[in-house]
């Protein structure tokens, strides 16, 4: 199910409504401390982005991937407590990392293998291992869409899966892109079976539908992706 609707009620309806309001809805509740940040980045190809709400010891907030720097934006998330972390799912999501980073301070977090030096992260992952950001909080790496894309699953209830993973309400389960595979799709199809070890409830994907259920079930609606990808 999609969760996000257009905050200005402008979609469908010939009355004009204030670009203002839909402006000021952003960061939009999911659920929970989960936001999402809307003003999609065209440089990330209209990537979603989200912001994770969290006092400052438990690490501060967490914005994951990069929304465009606007005004609007910057200044409501400077005043829910600004950005401690920026995690980075792969290249294609950067965006305005940079400004996000010079403006919040926020140590950055990328894998080494989607060229995280070139982009002067802060916290560079290597490797295939799962690495433990904080206390709630799992960088998953799932090479396919890109040759370092990661996940990262918070509280065991919510994935962000960037351009990994997403919902498909055409055929009712979960999805990926094989026609926005970059690096391999053997490889991604792997890395979806890894996900398999872990439980969540949503899906906060890049592209695509955003998606809720319970652990089960999305546990089932993986292996019907799983089962798919392998056919394709």
């Amino acid at each position: 199910m999609a969760l996000v609707a257009c905050p200005t009620g402008s979609i469908g309806t010939i009355e004009h409504h204030a670009a203002r309001v839909g402006f000021d809805a952003f960061p939009e509740l999911i659920a929970d401390n989960v936001y999402y940040c809307g003003f999609n980045a065209e440089s990330s190809f209209g990537a979603w982005s989200y912001l994770i709400q969290r006092p400052s010891d438990e690490g501060g907030n967490v914005l994951i991937d990069s929304p465009r720097f606007a005004t609007q934006l910057v200044k409501k998330i400077e005043s829910m407590g600004g950005v401690g972390t920026m995690l980075l799912s792969h290249k294609d999501d950067v965006a305005d990392h940079e400004r996000f980073a010079a403006k919040f301070k926020c140590e950055r977090v990328m894998h080494d293998d989607d060229g995280a030096a070139r982009y002067g992260v802060e916290r560079v992952i290597d490797g295939q291992g799962a690495v433990l950001i904080d206390d709630d909080l799992l960088a998953i790496p799932v090479p396919g869409h890109t040759r370092g894309h990661m996940v990262f699953l918070y509280k065991h209830k919510f994935l962000f899966s960037g351009d990994h993973l997403a919902w498909s309400p055409n055929r009712n389960s979960l999805i990926a892109f094989r026609s926005a595979c970059w690096y391999s799709w053997t490889e991604q199809t792997r890395s979806m079976e890894k996900l398999l070890d872990y439980e969540f409830e949503w899906v906060l994907p890049g592209h695509g539908r955003i998606h809720h259920d319970s652990a089960a079930n999305m546990h089932a609606a993986l292996r019907d992706c799983i089962d798919w990808m392998k056919t394709r």
